[in-house]
């Protein structure tokens, strides 16, 4: 009992007053008929079922815990099988929108947890915070959703947005930051049970601390972050003041706007094997600092490339990657296997050029060099792509560039031969299968003048 409640008269006059008012609740109650065996069956059946499906989530300094035990965040964002990702030692995966029943369910089959994300509007693509009929269609929708969904027993967090702030005019993100509170306080209101999340395109320089200082019911910090900035990303964070748990929400190897270029300014993209070896160092010294990690893509999406933050191929085959996840988190890739390496894709010829260059009325050649570790028969399948124009934002949609099945000319496990073309900027891919559910891929630049 507070010291400041006020105390009304001696115990014996509040306890005549408690009796008084509980014999009146009890004659104005209507009459409940008496409890059945089958009744009461099915009342200790509910129970059950209800303690079976609480788990309360909550955050104590940085970190996070499920029912009193802590928990380590660890998986990917991704549509790919959730039961090989939950063998790789992965805990969770990630949505950022839409209905979340079907993957909450799918995720509780394969014993993962969910970020279950409300995709917040962006303003860059038109979202007006200054609009009060969009403000409250808005909440009125993640209210819905966080009402239907906020006792699934796969529900880790709600992730409030994802990069809402992104690519706004200096200043211009001052209606972002109240508009992350307002749901994040509706949110909480709505399911104390569970934490909230705002995911941000890496830290900035005050990123971080205007969130903390504007949007106080958020409880974990998301950051989306790639290559070597991952080795810094917490700490930088730290420095503007986050005290809370910290999820890489979205991790890769290398960021398209991070690579070097051609001189027609193509992205060289990594193969599977050197993305690989990254993300085994970036994957260790996040865990030494404590911080969350979901991988992004456990899937395969165009964005630049087919293959470039694709976890998978478009055929469903597992990557290095997943090895590299599986030594992280104590778990096993399907059957123990191993994916093939790329130890290089060069230019035949010159083999130290980066990308290839050659006239448009003659044929160029690529060699490979490629091993699998348990000795697995490979295969090799080659195909050439117009190098893609599009430079989407945020991950915005990108359509896939035309192919060209008639450019390879011959292909095998030690290279291909690329027949004429039209003048123009292109790409060789090959991809490596094992027959056994893994494969490789890397793939280069290359221009017809």
């Amino acid at each position: 009992m507070s010291a400041t409640r006020r105390r009304h008269g001696t115990r014996r006059a509040r306890i005549a007053r408690a009796t008084a008012f509980a014999l009146m609740a009890l004659l104005a109650a209507p009459l409940a008929p008496p409890m059945t065996a089958a009744s009461a069956a099915e009342a200790q059946t509910a129970e059950a079922a209800k303690s079976a499906t609480a788990h309360e989530v909550t955050v104590a300094g940085e970190r996070i815990f499920v029912d009193g035990k802590p928990f380590a965040v660890r998986g990917a964002t991704g549509d790919g099988p959730l039961g090989e990702l939950a063998a790789l030692g992965a805990t969770t995966v990630r949505t950022y929108g839409g209905d979340p029943g079907p993957v909450l369910d799918a995720a509780e089959a394969a014993g993962l947890k969910v970020i279950v994300g409300l995709w917040v509007g962006q303003p860059r693509n038109g979202a007006d915070y200054g609009d009060p009929a969009f403000v409250a269609r808005q909440l009125d929708e993640f209210r819905a959703t966080v009402e239907r969904y906020q006792d699934h027993p796969a529900l880790l967090m709600w992730g409030i947005g994802n990069e809402v702030e992104v690519d706004l005019p200096a200043g211009g993100d001052g209606a972002v930051w109240p508009a992350i509170e307002q749901i994040a306080a509706m949110v909480k209101r709505a399911d104390p049970a569970h934490p909230t999340m705002a995911v941000l395109a890496e830290t900035g320089t005050d990123k971080v601390a205007r969130l903390r200082a504007q949007a106080p019911s958020i409880d974990v910090l998301g950051l989306n972050s790639y290559g070597d900035a991952l080795y810094t990303a917490p700490a930088r964070a730290r420095d503007q003041g986050w005290t809370g748990p910290i999820v890489i929400t979205e991790l890769g190897a290398l960021g398209q706007w991070q690579a070097a270029t051609t001189p027609w300014g193509a992205p060289f993209e990594p193969s599977s094997t050197q993305k690989a070896i990254q993300i085994r160092r970036y994957l260790k010294a996040l865990g030494e600092q404590e911080a969350g990690t979901i991988l992004f893509l456990w899937g395969q999406k165009q964005e630049v490339t087919p293959s470039w933050h694709s976890l998978r191929l478009a055929g469903g085959e597992w990557l290095e990657a997943s090895e590299a996840m599986a030594g992280a988190w104590g778990g096993q890739t399907p059957g123990g296997n191993h994916a093939p390496r790329i130890a290089w894709l060069r230019v035949a010829g010159d083999p130290s050029a980066p990308f290839a260059s050659w006239p448009a009325d003659a044929p160029g050649s690529v060699r490979l060099n490629a091993v699998d570790p348990d000795g697995d028969p490979l295969t090799a399948t080659w195909s050439v792509m117009a190098e893609s124009t599009a430079r989407g934002i945020g991950g915005d949609a990108e359509a896939v560039p035309p192919a060209f099945p008639k450019a390879i000319q011959a292909g095998g496990l030690d290279g291909a031969t690329i027949s004429p073309l039209p003048p123009g900027h292109y790409r060789i891919f090959v991809e490596l299968r094992d027959g056994r559910g893994a494969g490789a891929t890397a793939n280069l630049p290359f221009e017809l003048r």
